[in-house]
């Protein structure tokens, strides 16, 4: 068979099984960022108790939620999330409040730090407070309007490689964050799976 360009994004014909359908209550929790990372994460651990105690069994956070969104600030605020701990209290935060409330969090993303590289990193906590799957941002945003705005990811940050698929307790997740969405190949990914 040979490769035929005009259908590459053309959804298989063969129909795929449909998963069986649950209902369960998902958050998605709005935060104000400062510059004050213990308030940062104060005001996350709040908004997750209370979407959990209205319900919610998944709680999704935003994008770089415990730092101001700049160039300048990941570095200052990226955490060792391999280390965990001290190393990173953010989460440190979610994996103790995902356990203690016994509940799914997509963690939005942090700034990760791993050796000299700095990554925009998700972390997926399960409901027994164990890390499921961490993805790194595979597309970053890079714009440069002349006279308008410039904003390059890439200055600082470092592409993630790998799509991110993850089976929790509310079913299969496939991670994305903010311009990955913009590629609809991950998309396709995630759902052929």
């Amino acid at each position: 068979m040979s490769y035929k360009p005009d259908q590459a994004r053309v959804p298989p014909s063969i129909p795929l099984p449909s998963p069986p359908i649950t209902k369960f209550k998902i958050a998605l929790c709005q935060l104000s960022v400062t510059e004050d990372k213990e308030r940062n994460i104060a005001h996350a651990r709040k908004a997750i108790q209370e979407a959990a105690e209205k319900g919610a069994e998944l709680v999704l956070l935003p994008e770089i939620w415990n730092s101001p969104y700049s160039n300048d600030s990941f570095p200052v605020y990226a955490e060792d999330i391999d280390a965990g701990g001290d190393a990173s209290p953010s989460t440190a935060m979610l994996s103790e409040v995902a356990r203690s409330l016994k509940i799914t969090i997509v963690g939005g993303s942090i700034p990760e730090r791993c050796g000299d590289r700095l990554y925009n990193t998700c972390c997926v906590f399960g409901k027994d407070g164990i890390l499921k799957a961490k993805h790194r941002k595979i597309h970053l945003f890079d714009i440069d309007i002349p006279g308008k705005i410039t904003f390059i990811e890439s200055k600082t940050l470092t592409p993630g490689e790998t799509p991110t698929i993850v089976d929790t307790d509310v079913g299969r997740i496939g991670i994305g964050i903010c311009y990955d969405i913009r590629f609809q190949e991950l998309a396709t990914i995630y759902a052929s799976r």
